[in-house]
C-alpha cells in the first residue's frame, strides 16, 4: 500500500452557511490539484467534481443538523484506495466530515423522505464506499469517489464503519488465515475496553432510536455482518427501529425480510430472563449467504424493552466468546433504552405542564403593540418564570411577569396558584395594589398550610417566594396611547423608552410576595404616549452572566433598550433577546421572560 496522496482540510462553523462553504472548498481543492498537474487530476471529470461537491454538501448538512458543532472537512487523494475500500484498486478522492458530538448517531436507514435522511442515501448511491468512525470527541463520516471510471461500482460492501473507534482499534482484526470468530484470545483481550467504550457512547443517548442506531453500528462489522434492533413500546406493537449491514445496499432488503417475523418479548421472571438464543437466518438466499443468527433480549428494570438480532455469514452458530460479549453489550443497550424512555416520559410531562402554564394568546390592545419572549431554561422540567396578558373588563388590560423562587414541579405548583388568582382578582375589579395585597396573603396562607401539613414552605431547600411585576393599562378613547398603573414586588424594575432614546425606570422596588401576610403594596401610574415603550423582564435577562459580570451591571439593560428607539414592539423584544444571548457564549443558566408594550 502506498502513502496517501495530497490532502487539504478546513474547519467550518456549524450553521446554515457551512454547506456552501464546504462546496466551495472542495471545488477549490480540485482546481488547485489540477493546476499543479497531479496525475490523478486527469480523472477529475465533471461527474467526479459534481459528485464530490454534492457529497460534501450532504455530509456537512447532516453534521450541522444532527450535531450542531463546528465541522472539520478533509479532502484527500488516494492512489490505491488508502486502505478504506479493500475491493477498489483505482485512484480515488476521499472526503471526510467530522463533528464534535459523537453521541448523536447517524440515522443511516431512515426514510429518504425525512429531513436529515436524504444525505446518507445519496452518499450510498454516489460513492464507491463510505463509513462512520467514532472517537471520544468526534464522529467522522467519510466517503470515496473512484477516479478510474465513469461507471460507479454497484454492490460494493461498505468497509469497517467504525475503523477509528477506540474499541475497534483494541479489537484488532484476527491474524491472517485465522477465522475471525474463532480467535477467543482476540475477543478476550479487547472485550472490556470495547464494553467500556460502548457504555460511554450509550450513556449520552436520550432517544431510544438513537440508542438502537448506535448499538447496530457498534456491532457491525466488528462482531457481526448485520444487526437489527426491535423495540417494544409500552402497550404497543413491536417496532423494527434500526437495521445495519456491512453492505449498505442490502439494508432495505434485510429490513423487508425481518419485518415479516417480529420476535416476541422475552418473558421476565423477577430478575431472571432468558439469554441469547439462535434465530432463523433471514429467508432470502438470493440476497446474502447463509450463516448464524442470534436473538438477544434487551431487559432492564424488570421489563423486556426489545430484542437485538445479529448475524454472521459463513457460520452455523456463533462462538461462546462472541455470544457472551454481545449479551454484555445488550444489557448496556437495554439500560440506555430504559433511560431514554424515562427521559421521554419526563419530557412529555414537562411539555404538558408547560403548555398548561402558558396563557392563551392575547388579542389586540387598542393603541398599544405588544410582544412576548418566553424561554424556559434548556433541560428544565418547567420554567420558574411566567407571564400573562389579558383583558379584565371595563376597557382594562392587565399584565404580569413573575419569577418563582426555584424551578421544576415546586415552581410549577406556585405558578399554578399565582396566575389564576391574579386573573380572578383583576376581573373582580381590584386595583393593582389590592391585587398584590391579596395575592401575597394567598401565598402566605398556602405556605402556612404546607407548614402545618409538615411538608414545609421550604421544599427541596427552596423557599416558596415569588417576585412579580403586575400592572394594568387603560387605552385612551382616541385609540392612541394608554394610562399605565403598575407595581413591582421584588422584581427587576420595568423601563420606559422614550421616542428620543431616553430610558427611565417606571416603578419603585418593593418586598417579594409570600414572605409575610401583613405586607402592603403601592402602585404608580403614568402615561404611555405614542412612541413610548415599556419593557418588563425577569432576572434571567438582568442577571445573565459573563464571568463575574452581569448583563445589567452599569445599567446594561437600559443601554441596550436605549438603542431600540424607533423599533416596534416585536423588534425591541428580539433585539434585547439577542443581546442577552450574545452576552456570553455559554447557554443561559436561567429562564428568560420578557414583555414589551409600545404605545402607538
Amino acid at each position: 500500500m502506498s502513502a496517501p496522496g495530497p490532502r487539504q482540510g478546513t474547519t467550518l462553523p456549524g450553521n446554515q452557511l457551512a454547506a456552501g462553504a464546504a462546496r466551495r472548498f472542495v471545488r477549490a481543492a480540485l482546481a488547485e490539484w489540477t493546476s499543479q498537474g497531479l496525475p490523478e487530476a486527469a480523472a477529475f471529470t465533471d461527474r467526479v467534481v459534481d459528485d464530490s461537491v454534492l457529497l460534501v454538501s450532504e455530509l456537512v448538512t447532516n453534521a450541522v443538523i444532527h450535531a450542531g458543532t463546528t465541522v472539520d472537512v478533509v479532502c484527500r487523494l488516494d492512489d490505491d484506495g488508502g486502505g478504506t475500500a479493500p475491493d477498489t484498486e483505482s485512484p480515488g478522492l476521499l472526503v471526510a466530515v467530522s463533528d464534535h458530538h459523537p453521541a448523536r448517531v447517524l440515522r443511516g436507514d431512515s426514510d429518504p423522505a425525512e429531513e436529515g435522511g436524504r444525505g446518507l442515501h445519496l452518499v450510498s448511491a454516489l460513492s464507491d464506499a463510505w463509513g462512520v468512525s467514532y472517537r471520544r470527541d468526534r464522529k467522522t463520516v467519510w466517503c470515496r469517489v473512484g477516479l478510474g471510471t465513469e461507471d460507479r461500482p454497484a454492490g460494493l460492501q461498505v468497509p469497517a464503519l467504525q475503523r477509528d473507534l477506540r474499541a475497534a482499534e483494541i479489537l484488532a482484526p484476527a491474524p491472517a488465515g485465522s477465522p475471525r470468530a474463532a480467535d477467543s484470545d482476540w475477543i478476550n483481550r479487547g472485550s472490556l475496553s470495547f464494553l467500556a467504550e460502548a457504555s460511554d457512547l450509550l450513556a449520552g443517548q436520550l432517544d431510544e432510536d438513537n440508542v438502537a442506531s448506535l448499538a447496530t453500528q457498534l456491532l457491525v462489522p466488528r462482531l457481526a455482518d448485520w444487526c437489527a434492533v426491535w423495540l417494544y413500546p409500552t402497550g404497543g406493537r413491536p417496532r423494527l427501529s434500526r437495521v445495519w449491514h456491512t453492505a449498505e445496499h442490502r439494508i432495505d432488503a434485510l429490513r423487508a425480510v425481518l419485518e415479516k417475523s417480529p420476535p416476541q418479548p422475552a418473558p421476565v421472571s423477577g430478575s431472571r430472563v432468558g439469554g441469547a438464543r439462535p434465530w432463523p437466518w433471514p429467508a432470502a438466499a438470493d440476497l446474502w449467504d447463509h450463516g448464524g443468527a442470534l436473538a438477544v433480549p434487551l431487559v432492564a428494570a424488570g421489563r423486556c424493552h426489545g430484542t437485538l438480532l445479529l448475524g454472521r455469514t459463513g457460520l452455523l452458530g456463533l462462538p461462546d466468546e462472541v455470544t457472551g460479549l454481545v449479551e454484555d453489550l445488550a444489557r448496556r443497550v437495554a439500560l440506555a433504552v430504559d433511560t431514554a424512555r424515562q427521559y421521554a416520559r419526563q419530557a412529555m410531562i414537562s411539555s404538558v405542564l408547560q403548555r398548561g402554564l402558558l396563557p392563551p394568546a392575547a388579542g389586540r390592545i387598542p393603541g398599544v403593540e405588544h410582544a412576548v419572549v418566553y424561554e424556559p431554561m434548556a433541560g428544565d422540567w418547567v420554567g420558574g418564570d411566567f407571564y400573562d396578558l389579558f383583558p379584565a373588563g371595563d376597557g382594562r388590560w392587565c399584565f404580569a411577569l413573575g419569577d418563582v423562587c426555584g424551578s421544576g414541579p415546586e415552581a410549577a405548583s406556585l405558578t399554578g396558584i399565582a396566575r389564576p388568582v391574579l386573573r380572578l382578582l383583576a376581573r373582580e375589579g381590584y386595583g393593582v395594589a389590592d391585587v398584590l395585597d391579596r395575592l401575597n396573603k394567598a401565598l402566605a396562607d398556602e405556605a402556612a398550610t404546607a407548614l402545618i401539613g409538615e411538608t414545609a414552605a421550604w421544599e427541596g431547600g427552596q423557599a416558596r417566594f415569588l417576585s412579580l411585576l403586575y400592572g394594568e393599562i387603560v387605552p385612551y378613547a382616541t385609540g392612541r396611547g394608554a394610562r399605565c398603573t403598575l407595581a413591582s414586588a421584588g422584581h427587576p424594575l420595568p423601563l420606559v423608552l422614550a421616542p428620543d432614546g431616553g430610558v427611565r425606570p417606571a416603578a419603585a422596588p418593593q418586598m417579594l410576595l409570600g414572605i409575610g401576610d401583613d405586607t402592603r403594596y403601592d402602585s404608580e401610574s403614568f402615561d404611555l404616549v405614542p412612541g413610548d415603550t415599556l419593557l418588563c423582564v425577569t432576572d434571567g435577562v438582568t442577571e445573565r452572566r459573563r464571568g463575574d459580570r452581569q448583563f445589567d451591571d452599569d445599567d446594561g439593560l437600559a443601554a441596550a433598550l436605549g438603542g431600540c428607539a424607533g423599533l416596534d414592539a416585536a423588534a425591541v423584544a428580539e433585539r434585547i433577546r439577542r443581546a442577552v444571548h450574545e452576552y456570553d457564549d455559554a447557554p443561559p443558566a436561567d429562564d428568560l421572560a420578557m414583555l414589551v408594550l409600545k404605545a402607538v
